[in-house]
């Protein structure tokens, strides 16, 4: 069995149902811990939770507030955590024509302006963390079964 990751009538990922429950487990982390919602929800066969349908300016909102997130946080052990949900949820946006824009490195920028997991010693590295983003996000498209 599989799932379907669509937008109208076009599937942008069929991911087996192990890689896409795992996947939406992570898309209510987020959404709990970042504030806006994904957009992905009930697909058009209703009552079949193997079909899913993306909100394309939901989840673009969704996925710029991520990879913003992700790029800016300076902590080893979430970055590690979230670095691959965040390039499969990138490299969905990019099927779906949603361009999302790498944060230009910011020197002492903390998220939300306010230091709420703070590792110490604390070293920025937000270019090096989009580039590794972006580079990962593409190499997870290749992998992503249509």
């Amino acid at each position: 069995m599989s799932m379907y990751f669509d937008i109208g009538d076009e599937t942008l990922w069929n991911p087996s149902n192990g890689a896409g429950r795992l996947f939406l487990k992570q898309v209510e982390v987020f959404e709990a811990e970042l504030g806006p919602a994904s957009g992905i929800g009930q697909g058009k066969y209703w009552g079949d939770p193997d079909t899913l349908a993306i909100d394309p300016e939901l989840y673009a909102e969704f996925t710029r507030s991520l990879v913003d997130w992700h790029c800016r946080t300076g902590h080893s052990v979430i970055l590690a955590l979230s670095e691959g949900f965040v390039a499969t949820a990138l490299a969905l946006a990019r099927r779906a024509g949603i361009e999302v824009e790498m944060p230009e490195p910011q020197s002492g920028h903390v998220c939300g302006g306010v230091a709420h997991d703070v590792q110490v010693p604390g070293v920025p590295r937000t270019g090096t963390v989009a580039a590794a983003l972006d580079t990962r996000a593409r190499e997870m498209d290749r992998g992503m079964a249509r």
